[in-house]
């Protein structure tokens, strides 16, 4: 897959480009079963809801399941990511947020760059973000709201903003913008909530400014998100470095390959 300049375009001004049907049902499927397989795996990868026993968030399910393995290579991802960067790549992080049904709560605006530089002394934002909607995304089950050009700014913000949420993890709340912040900026730029079904594959700018509501529909919403990093762009050394799960040492170029997602018999 390759970006046409228009959507290159549209990319570096919006902050954030959505394609349709880049993965299909079986491949879905086959991603979907494989992250409840991984939700099975005890671990500190797995970050709880407040309330309940649902998963809220899951990382480098790609060390554990061959599908997000080979889907991380697949050249429909990185064929953009490098058209986007322009330069060699590796996976930084991989998640999968999971809004369940009546149960998945919101989760704070923010900008994900503030996170890696404050948590992982990450140089430069020379990253992207590529989320791929595991379930179709409507504007009931609490879709992922976009501050467009919003990346163009910079940094709102240069710290926490509250009491750390989670020891597992930077959650969102640690660093949210201010209810003023996010005013000014909707005032200018409006907001974008892009829908789609499931299969679609959405890059986002790790600087714009994004959030969700809480899921209170009886649909539920998966969004993997694979974040891929320059390479020379690795986080610098710090006093305690997050754990492996949430930050991937590797930073080995990927290179494309042809594995399928779905598994043979």
């Amino acid at each position: 897959m390759r970006l046409s300049e228009e959507q290159v375009h549209n990319y570096r001004d919006r902050g954030y480009l959505t394609v349709e049907s880049v993965f299909d049902e079986q491949e879905v499927a086959a991603l979907r079963e494989a992250f409840l397989r991984d939700c099975q795996v005890p671990g500190e990868q797995r970050i709880m809801e407040d309330k309940g026993d649902a998963v809220r968030a899951i990382y480098s399910s790609h060390v554990r399941q061959s599908e997000f393995a080979a889907l991380i290579r697949t050249p429909r991802l990185l064929g953009p990511v490098k058209q986007l960067l322009g330069e060699q790549v590796y996976l930084f992080q991989l998640k999968v947020n999971a809004k369940g049904p009546f149960t998945g709560d919101l989760w704070a605006w923010h900008q994900d760059f503030l996170a890696w530089k404050l948590a992982d002394n990450l140089p430069a934002p020379r990253l992207v973000n590529v989320g791929i909607y595991l379930d179709e995304v409507t504007e009931f089950n609490g879709p992922v709201i976009f501050v467009p050009g919003s990346h163009q700014g910079g940094l709102v913000g240069d710290g926490r903003r509250h009491a750390t949420k989670s020891i597992q993890h930077l959650d969102p709340d640690d660093i949210s913008l201010t209810p003023a912040q996010l005013a000014e900026l909707v005032e200018e730029r409006g907001m974008e909530s892009p829908k789609g079904p499931a299969g679609t594959v959405i890059f986002f700018d790790p600087q714009i400014v994004h959030g969700s509501a809480p899921n209170m529909s009886p649909l539920p919403r998966k969004l993997l998100i694979a974040t891929y990093n320059q390479v020379g762009n690795e986080p610098r050394p710090v006093a305690e470095p997050r754990p492996d799960y949430l930050i991937c040492r590797d930073n080995r170029p990927l290179q494309a390959t042809d594995e399928p997602l779905v598994p043979t018999t």
